[in-house]
């Protein structure tokens, strides 16, 4: 799954909350170009980028992807998105995020070196990876971990992925840091960054970066929407295709941006959702209930 998930799927809390009428409408129209998007939004041929992107935001919600602000970027010099120079896509990555997390800051001293992305086929030793550090992490938080699930694309068999773990560890209340950074701090990872919905650590530079932590609100739409996500890949293999597929795709353009990456999985992303949505009602598929 990696950092930003949806999202690391990155922002999958985010994702649900744009309305299933958007959506159908979006798909409805079929493939449209970017200008035919922003015409639709209202916004004029001069308008600033990021003023641009937030009107397009503001009528696609996430839709709307950083993809979108690079092009807006590098239309005017005849540059593709890939085509921006990577210190500007970051520059621009960095004005959008807090309109995609709301809340989000990374802390001072998490930083690890930057390195191209890799998306590898299934390893059949990712959960005896995740089982180690559930067991690690369960020892560490004790009862304030209400549940402890291995999510993102390591978790369904079969899936290309990063080769990265990732947990999510529900909690009763997200706020109350005292009950768990500095205990998974002691247990070998740094708290790279806060949001309103979850917080993220990974293992500290020059360390391998084999496992992500997401901390999350027990209840909460965070981990419904991943545990959704993940349970309905394993459920249907072409909708696991058809992920597998955006991956591959999206990390030979993209190895370089990580955010760019994530974001440009997102159309997929949004339409599995979807359909996992309304596989979840006639299945009846819930979320635990951690007592």
């Amino acid at each position: 799954m990696g950092r930003v998930f949806v999202a690391r799927l990155g922002r999958l809390a985010s994702f649900s909350r744009m309305t299933a009428g958007q959506g159908r409408e979006y798909a409805a129209g079929g493939p449209r170009t970017l200008g035919d998007r922003l015409a639709a939004a209202g916004v004029t041929d001069h308008a600033d980028p990021i003023d641009a992107w937030l009107r397009l935001r503001s009528v696609e919600g996430n839709r709307a992807t950083i993809i979108d602000l690079y092009e807006l970027a590098g239309a005017p010099r005849g540059l593709a998105a890939h085509e921006l120079p990577l210190a500007e896509r970051l520059g621009l990555a960095r004005q959008a995020v807090p309109h995609i997390w709301p809340g989000f800051n990374v802390t001072d001293g998490s930083e690890r070196p930057a390195v191209p992305l890799v998306v590898i086929d299934y390893d059949p030793a990712w959960p005896q990876t995740y089982a180690s550090w559930r067991d690690r992490v369960g020892r560490t938080l004790g009862r304030a971990a209400l549940g402890i699930e291995h999510v993102g694309s390591t978790s369904v068999p079969g899936l290309a992925a990063k080769p990265i773990v990732d947990i999510q560890v529900s909690v009763a209340d997200l706020a109350d840091e005292s009950r768990y950074v500095r205990q998974l701090e002691g247990a070998g990872l740094v708290l790279r960054s806060r949001d309103d919905w979850h917080r993220y650590f990974r293992p500290p530079a020059g360390q391998p970066r084999a496992v992500h932590v997401h901390v999350c609100a027990a209840g909460g739409q965070w981990e419904r929407d991943h545990l959704l996500f993940r349970d309905y890949l394993r459920a249907d293999p072409a909708a696991c295709h058809r992920y597998a597929e955006a991956k591959r795709v999206n990390v030979r353009r993209w190895s370089d941006d990580s955010w760019a990456y994530t974001e440009a999985k997102t159309g997929v992303v949004l339409d599995i959702l979807e359909q996992a949505a309304q596989w979840a009602r006639v299945t009846g598929w819930a979320p635990p209930r951690w007592s």
